[in-house]
């Protein structure tokens, strides 16, 4: 593992590291925030998953997360949204290829051969940051940005007992029926739609449930509010009688300016699950 960059953030230190992926077969580069406690001993973990476009490097830098994450002891990872470098494959469209891997394993050509991030953030992410840092992976949980809502919810009720909590910003709610699910699911797992059930909130809630704290927020005036669509994983969540909180947050758009403004009560709402 190689230090790209380590920087003191609130007494505590914002770092950037690559490594070479089994999972992704190419270098991955992740950043990891680490609060003055884990100078003493292992921290509590808050993965931060990206949206389409973004690198680890997005909300690293636009969230102003270290602030409250150092204020409860909590570490911050914020791993890559996708495979990236020479021979790995891409498309000119902004919403498939690098900077979209959407959080599943891929099937199909020519994506197969890199885009495998559920496996990175799943399995192979979280054992090299278990032998590197003073991390306690006892006590983890999640949240996300757009299309890393979408992997913050997946992930949560696809690895059940993983995570204490799971929120998201904007979250792509039911992909399996908007343009922005449709096309990304079609191209990684395939036309047989019975592979993507497993990759969409709506469908997993409607089936599964979820046992632990789960808070949603999109803005009123999202301009992506079509691909979105809370209204269902609000449904799905009623039908099955999930206590949680979605909130439409009154004028808000999909931008950092958005998350920023209600990223420490993100943060405090996990830091109550995770010290409970």
């Amino acid at each position: 593992m190689e230090t790209v960059s380590e920087n003191r953030s609130f007494g505590g230190t914002q770092g950037v590291y690559r490594h070479r992926s089994k999972a992704t077969n190419c270098d991955m580069t992740f950043g990891l925030f680490l609060p003055q406690e884990a100078a003493e001993g292992p921290v509590p973990v808050l993965w931060y998953l990206s949206g389409l476009t973004c690198t680890h490097e997005n909300a690293m830098v636009k969230a102003g997360a270290q602030q409250w994450a150092a204020e409860q002891g909590i570490a911050l990872v914020f791993p890559d949204t996708s495979p990236r470098g020479e021979g790995v494959a891409d498309d000119p469209a902004y919403d498939l290829g690098q900077g979209a891997g959407f959080y599943v394993n891929a099937t199909e050509a020519p994506w197969a051969a890199h885009f495998r991030m559920w496996d990175y953030i799943a399995d192979e992410l979280p054992a090299l940051l278990a032998k590197e840092f003073p991390l306690d992976m006892e006590r983890q949980s999640i949240t996300g940005h757009s299309m890393g809502g979408h992997g913050a919810l997946t992930l949560a009720m696809g690895l059940k007992g993983r995570f204490r909590s799971v929120s998201a910003f904007s979250p792509i709610c039911h992909p399996t029926t908007t343009d922005w699910g449709r096309k990304q699911l079609a191209a990684y797992l395939g036309p047989d739609e019975t592979a993507w059930l497993r990759h969409d909130a709506t469908l997993m809630m409607r089936a599964e449930g979820l046992d632990i704290p789960l808070l949603v927020d999109t803005g009123s005036k999202d301009q992506f509010m079509s691909h979105l669509k809370p209204e269902a994983l609000a449904m799905a969540a009623m039908e099955r009688r999930i206590p949680c909180t979605l909130r439409l947050q009154d004028g808000y758009d999909h931008s950092y300016f958005f998350v920023s403004t209600f990223i420490e009560e993100h943060i405090g709402f996990h830091a109550e699950a995770l010290y409970a």
